[in-house]
């Protein structure tokens, strides 16, 4: 298994490109989003941290989990 599945993280999409983030710290793990979009993506990530690791937890346990708010 990729080591990275062992991290909390999620994935940002931006048109043709796809990037994944660690949620503690918010950080891009890999991939590559415009420098524009790999901003504002970091800046949700921090209002929505608590949020994002609820989600991984409840992802890990098997549970179904609610989607966050996007970018607007």
């Amino acid at each position: 298994m990729n080591m990275q599945h062992h991290l909390p993280h999620f994935h940002a999409y931006y048109q043709d490109a796809v990037a994944s983030f660690s949620i503690d710290p918010v950080e891009m793990l890999a991939g590559e989003l415009p420098r524009k979009q790999t901003r504002l993506v970091e800046a949700w990530a921090e209002l929505h941290q608590d949020e994002l690791l609820d989600i991984w937890s409840q992802m890990k346990s098997g549970e179904p989990s609610q989607p966050i708010a996007p970018l607007k």
